[in-house]
């Protein structure tokens, strides 16, 4: 089936957090608070794909605070903290939204991803990702994980979905 295709069916992007919406480095100061960088972009590239009406959330293996202040200030509602059966996870959720898995877009970084790669309809992947993920992967984006990755899967899907999409950067 065609990456055309395969996007025409997706009405939600299920994401890794650490190494996709981060750059995967975790700072930790010296009374133990953790840090993240989040791209803007990515927020951006969120909220238009709500815009548009779809679903988006987040399945990590991490529990993080960090991770729940920037889901709330985008509006994702939709958040599986601390597990690794990340395909599980997305099983749970197609399930709770009464969707297919061919209407899931699934993207990560790292091997604990690779059965939800491999089960989406839509398997993403980040460019500096193992081989294996590159190779089980429908879609590879052109931007690293923390640097627009995420933005990149959605106007790439939004594109790809129809050419007559209104995208409104206002």
């Amino acid at each position: 089936m065609s990456l055309e295709t395969k996007a025409k069916q997706i009405r939600m992007i299920l994401s890794d957090v650490d190494g996709v919406l981060t750059d995967g480095t975790i700072e930790i100061d010296h009374e133990g608070n953790e840090s993240k960088r989040f791209s803007t972009m990515d927020g951006y590239g969120i909220r238009l794909w709500f815009q548009q009406g779809y679903k988006f959330g987040l399945i990590t293996g991490r529990r993080s605070e960090c991770v729940l202040h920037r889901a709330k200030d985008l509006g994702i509602d939709i958040i599986r903290l601390g597990t690794f059966a990340k395909r599980e996870a997305m099983e749970e959720i197609a399930a709770e939204y009464r969707l297919k898995l061919e209407q899931i877009a699934y993207i990560g970084d790292d091997l604990p991803d690779l059965p939800a790669i491999q089960a989406a309809g839509l398997g993403v992947t980040v460019p500096d990702a193992p081989n294996e993920l590159k190779i089980a992967a429908d879609y590879i984006t052109q931007r690293r994980g923390g640097y627009g990755a995420v933005r990149d899967l959605i106007e790439h899907i939004l594109k790809l979905n129809d050419n007559n999409t209104k995208i409104n950067y206002s």
